[in-house]
């Protein structure tokens, strides 16, 4: 089953900041991920930021399932994503 792809509000301004490159290879991996996001995802222990992440490198995708679609709520930097 392919999971669909909703960008929040913050999550599109966060990709906007991104360099070209980064914003390839997160969207490429984005793209596989949709097949089965569970085998990729890791839990998070603060469950304000969101439920989930995915680790791009040094980027993360934070994220919450609903249904059948990945909701990204933040992409960014490991150093800065888990700030507020």
């Amino acid at each position: 089953m392919k999971f669909n792809l909703a960008y929040t509000q913050r999550a599109i301004r966060d990709v906007r900041k991104l360099e070209p490159p980064i914003k390839l290879r997160i969207g490429k991996a984005l793209l596989r991920f949709q097949e089965d996001p569970m085998k990729y995802a890791e839990k998070i222990a603060d469950p304000k930021l969101g439920s989930y992440r995915f680790r791009i490198g040094d980027y993360r995708v934070i994220f919450d399932l609903e249904g059948e679609e990945i909701v990204i709520l933040r992409i960014g930097h490991r150093r800065d994503i888990y700030r507020r």
